[in-house]
């Protein structure tokens, strides 16, 4: 009687949980290395529910619905976007959600979110602190894919670059000796034309104006004999 007073009164003090809560809890990182994850969302409910559902969310404010499933005592139904590749399975008090094939872009912080649907009240748990999912993506090369890309061969072979090179730069020199010679020429030929001088004796200039300026002197020495 002592133990039934005493648990009796206890009660009293001890806060009552309250029904119909939902609690989740997610594990904080997830790296991602061979496109394939699995996320899981451990809950505790002490309600009567008997129909859920759970989805997953993706981003900050988990504006994309990623996949979901729901189920009751008799069967199970799961569905995903078409961006992404999800099933999701349950098991007791946890949900399960495979992706695969996932890209980089896919990085981000994701969101367990479950519900009661039946029977009412409605009732969904408060936002966890949800888990980021890194994605790392390898990309497999083989040996042979290096060598290609660091030593790529040309389009055009060597050789013929070389011949044609050196038809060029002889072409070059040819068109260059040949001006060099018409230089030369040129140069001479301006050199002897300039060696030419008018030889035609002229007058001196005399005062008297009888005599034209281009009169021939006259020679004196005939008169003397």
């Amino acid at each position: 009687l002592i133990l039934h007073f005493i648990n009796k009164c206890s009660s009293h003090f001890l806060p009552s949980l309250p029904e119909n809560k939902i609690l989740v809890a997610q594990h904080p990182l997830l790296i991602v290395t061979n496109q394939t994850a699995t996320l899981v969302c451990n809950y505790t409910y002490n309600g009567t529910g008997k129909e859920f559902r759970a989805s997953l969310h993706k981003g900050t404010d988990s504006s994309v619905e990623v996949c979901f499933i729901s189920w009751n005592s008799t069967k199970i139904r799961s569905n995903s976007t078409k961006e992404f590749n999800c099933q999701g399975d349950h098991d007791k008090d946890k949900v399960i959600f495979n992706l695969w094939n996932m890209n980089a872009n896919q990085t981000d912080i994701y969101f367990c979110k479950i519900e009661v649907m039946y029977p009412p009240p409605y009732v969904y748990n408060e936002k966890s602190n949800g888990t980021v999912i890194h994605v790392k993506v390898f990309f497999a090369l083989s040996l042979e894919t290096p060598t290609q890309i660091q030593e790529p061969q040309s389009a055009i072979p060597l050789w013929i670059l070389a011949t044609v090179t050196g038809i060029l730069a002889l072409y070059s020199m040819l068109i260059t000796a040949g001006f060099f010679n018409y230089w030369q020429k040129s140069k001479k030929r301006m050199y002897h034309q300039s060696d030419y001088m008018n030889m035609t004796p002229r007058h001196p200039p005399y005062k008297n104006k009888g005599y034209p300026s281009y009169a021939p002197t006259r020679d004196y020495t005939a008169y003397r004999s």
